[in-house]
């Protein structure tokens, strides 16, 4: 069923153009997603179809009753309820119904009702419906689903009587995305939902959205959780909009693959134009050949030219570098205690050492302390307890998450020229271009730039710096798909050490060697990235499942049987993730195959080709042969879609 569909619209603020003939239509269980540049127009084009925003031309449709829920960028929940009560306003039907229940099983209680026949079945009668009802409706759940999802944001250890208005801005965002969540509309819209989400509570986020009964569209910098939950996506790109099928790294490699196919009909056209203008200007003058250049003339004003594939839109582009080589052994923590006073403790006995060459991924829960240890490592707050020891030769750069450096009353221009007055200005304009700061962008208040341009100010002062440490606190925050891309590709070519907090689970898996885990009492480190870590909990977790069984000494046979179980839960796991990879590879070859038959259609209908009967033959029959297969992997496909489906 369509939910939702957008056509032709355009935005124009003032004299600009935002979106323009703008596509995009939602069905009942969709999971979509909206990808751009930072300033396409994503958040805008949320707002509009939410209904916040007004649009110029073009037209929205849905279908009446089709429910719309909304939660914009760092939307934080504003209230003076407690937690829960505030969670039960989603309810408040629900609980009227509930109450005229109380109400009815007191009248059927009173004896002047039991007693009269009819009356009382009358009432028997209303108490039944509305309990069919109210069932229906969630009823007998409603408070499950409220300590369910509050558990899921990582709200478990709070007391629920909490005023809301005593809460941390992160508190309040996630609570306003758990409140959306209770509500379930038809479409469920988000626009940067993993803002202020810790790795754990993003993943519990990715199962709730994959087996969430409506449609969804989100707006996202996070490619792992992108790829775990979406099945189409809408690009924004120059005022439009384009859509493919798959999740996000599918959409890349169709975009890749559509653009080369681009450019090389483009490039074909262009050699057929250039022959043809060629013999049109040699014969056109000649009495014999006059004819043949004037048909060719005519088949050239027929031709609908191609316009040059564009490609993406422009990159930043830069590297980071070292003035010197540190020595090998670079950092050593000592049993340290962190925090903000004595008696305030966020973490202890933390015991880590770091190599030269380590890329390093800090991960832990919020509020465990990541944050807080870079800090106390660069000096910007004291430790508690324990010690830390730098090696030769070290110098550290440092990236903060809240880019609390920047001054806010200089232009961009001074604010890195200032740092470097040896420079000239034609240098720093170069360096500040690679960030995509051009013209009179440079000339700008640090005070009014976005948040990702603060990021893309922040990392140009710490390319500048050239230290042989890197310790970057959330470096991708504010970041665009595509600058965090470039992002990764300068720190994997970066020849230093690297220390790192992120919530961005792709970004960690291609930056980090090793990851170490933060906990109250202590750091744990494994060596690899972020899915080895994964794998390695789950690990633990099983054999820790398995302990509890054997120690607990369950009557005989029932610990056989939790073995077999857990043998059985693993089994299955490990099935659905083998469907999920075949569903991949069949994804893929219906998509070369697809574009094989293309190809080969256009082929047939090439006049030369068409008069070359053997060509026309080997045409067909690999034709037949394509669309067989094809044909064969759409069946496998569907079989395997259904079986995932009944497994969620």
């Amino acid at each position: 069923m369509i939910l939702l569909q957008v056509n032709q619209l355009s935005k124009n603020f003032g004299a600009d153009n935002i979106l323009s003939n703008i596509k995009l239509e939602i069905q009942t269980r969709d999971r979509v997603a909206l990808v751009g540049r930072n300033g396409a127009g994503k958040s805008t084009l949320l707002k509009i179809i939410a209904g916040q925003l007004s649009y110029d031309d073009g037209e929205i449709t849905k279908p009446k009753g089709v429910s719309i829920g909304y939660l914009a960028q760092n939307t934080g929940l504003e209230s003076e309820l407690s937690i829960w009560e505030e969670m039960l306003t989603v309810f408040e039907d629900l609980r009227a119904q509930e109450k005229q229940l109380r109400v009815l099983e007191t009248k059927m209680a009173d004896p002047s009702v039991y007693e009269n026949e009819e009356l009382y079945q009358r009432v028997l009668k209303e108490y039944d419906e509305l309990q069919v009802s109210f069932k229906e409706s969630g009823g007998y759940q409603y408070e499950a689903d409220i300590r369910s999802v509050l558990h899921g944001l990582n709200f478990a250890d709070f007391d629920y009587d909490t005023k809301i208005s005593t809460l941390s801005g992160g508190q309040k965002t996630r609570l306003a995305l758990g409140k959306l969540l209770l509500t379930k509309p038809d479409i469920l819209i988000l626009d940067e939902p993993t803002n202020h989400l810790d790795i754990e509570t993003l993943s519990w986020l990715e199962t709730y959205l994959q087996s969430y009964e409506g449609a969804v569209l989100i707006v996202s910098h996070d490619r792992y959780f992108l790829d775990s939950v979406v099945n189409q996506v809408y690009e924004i790109s120059r005022r439009r909009s384009r859509k493919y099928i798959g999740n996000y790294s599918r959409y890349l490699q169709q975009k890749a693959e559509e653009y080369e196919k681009d450019v090389k009909l483009y490039e074909r056209q262009q050699q057929e134009v250039a022959k043809l203008e060629d013999f049109i200007q040699r014969n056109i003058a000649r009495a014999s050949t006059t004819k043949m250049a004037q048909s060719r003339r005519k088949k050239l004003e027929r031709m609908d030219l191609m316009d040059k594939p564009l490609g993406d839109e422009k990159s930043a582009t830069f590297s980071f570098d070292i003035d010197r080589q540190s020595g090998n052994d670079v950092l050593k923590v000592n049993d340290l205690s962190i925090g903000y006073e004595a008696q305030d403790i966020i973490s202890s006995h933390i015991d880590f050492s770091v190599k030269k060459g380590d890329s390093i991924a800090l991960v832990g829960p919020n509020g465990i302390g990541k944050s807080t240890l870079l800090k106390t490592l660069v000096d910007k707050l004291k430790p508690l307890a324990g010690d830390f020891k730098f090696g030769s030769n070290v110098s550290i750069s440092y990236y903060d998450q809240e880019q609390a450096d920047l001054s806010s009353n200089k232009t961009v221009l001074n604010e890195l020229w200032d740092e470097y007055p040896m420079k000239n200005e034609k240098e720093i304009r170069t360096v500040l271009g690679n960030f995509l700061f051009s013209g009179e962008d440079v000339l700008k208040p640090v005070s009014t730039l976005s948040g990702g341009e603060k990021a893309r100010l922040a990392l140009s002062k710490l390319m500048m710096e050239k230290g042989n440490v890197l310790i970057l606190d959330e470096p991708t925050n504010h970041l665009d798909l595509d600058s965090k891309e470039v992002l990764e590709n300068a720190l994997i070519g970066y020849p230093g050490t690297i220390l790192f907090v992120s919530h961005d689970r792709y970004f960690i898996n291609r930056i980090a060697t090793k990851v170490l885990e933060l906990s109250k009492n202590g750091s744990t480190e494994y060596l690899g990235d972020y899915n080895y870590y994964v794998e390695k909990l789950q690990e633990q977790e099983e054999l820790a499942a398995l302990e509890q069984i054997e120690k607990g000494q369950p009557a005989p046979g029932a610990a056989t049987q939790q073995k077999q179980n857990h043998k059985i839960d693993k089994e299955a796991k490990k099935l659905e993730r083998q469907r999920r990879r075949r569903v991949e590879e069949i994804e893929t070859r219906m998509e070369e195959l697809e574009t094989v038959i293309a190809e080969q259609e256009e082929l047939l209908c090439d006049p030369v080709i068409f008069q070359d009967h053997e060509k026309v033959q080997e045409i067909n029959d690999k034709l037949n042969s394509s669309k067989e297969e094809l044909d064969e992997l759409l069946e496998e496909w569907t079989e395997l879609e259904e079986l995932l489906q009944e497994e969620q």
